[in-house]
């Protein structure tokens, strides 16, 4: 499937697009929102942006917010995960999300949108595929990187030289939807077993 097109009769795939860091002032959220923009306009795409900010996870059972984000990410045919690096790792908050869950992972498609400094969060990326290996999910290898991230956005949020991440942005999301109509059909056509 290529930019955007989408055969007749096929159900929406629904992207949980996932931003990763709760810390303040991040900057998670204007690289989703970018990001969110482009996948609902790639065509065949609902976008759910999960912040994880917005569903606090406790470290015990007896935190609130685990079901409701279950659901969601049962509900969805492939993931997007927005992370900076921190540490030369992704961030704690994200591992925990992660580990909350287990069937809702298996068998979809997982993909990466990362931003820092001079690394531009690739580092917390190749950590993350063999996480979600584990998990018996598929990572895409298209990513998008932001390297520097904060020299890529004017105050408004929008990219100030768009071309590149675009381009990049469109073969992950070529790169998803292949995967995620396949592993989608795959899942309906024979339960999968992990």
């Amino acid at each position: 499937m290529s930019s955007g097109t989408q055969s007749s009769g096929t159900r929406r795939l629904r992207v949980a697009v996932i931003v990763g860091s709760v810390r303040e002032g991040r900057f998670g959220t204007t690289v989703a929102r970018w990001f969110g923009d482009l996948a609902a306009g790639h065509g065949g795409i609902e976008v759910d942006v999960v912040d994880l900010a917005d569903t606090p996870l406790a470290l015990t059972m007896d935190g609130t917010g685990h079901e409701e984000l279950g659901e969601r990410l049962a509900a969805a045919d492939a993931f997007v995960v927005v992370t900076p690096e921190y540490n030369h790792s992704f961030p704690a908050g994200l591992k925990n999300m992660i580990d909350w869950f287990n069937h809702e992972w298996h068998a979809k498609p997982v993909g990466f949108v990362s931003y820092g400094g001079l690394a531009g969060g690739l580092r917390a990326v190749e950590q993350l595929r063999v996480v979600f290996a584990e998990l018996h999910a598929v990572t895409i290898r298209a990513t998008v990187s932001f390297h520097g991230v904060w020299g890529h956005f004017d105050d408004a949020g929008a990219l100030t030289e768009p071309k590149a991440a675009t381009e990049a942005a469109t073969a992950l999301l070529d790169q998803l939807a292949w995967w995620a109509h396949a592993l989608r059909e795959a899942r309906v056509a024979s339960p999968y077993v992990s």
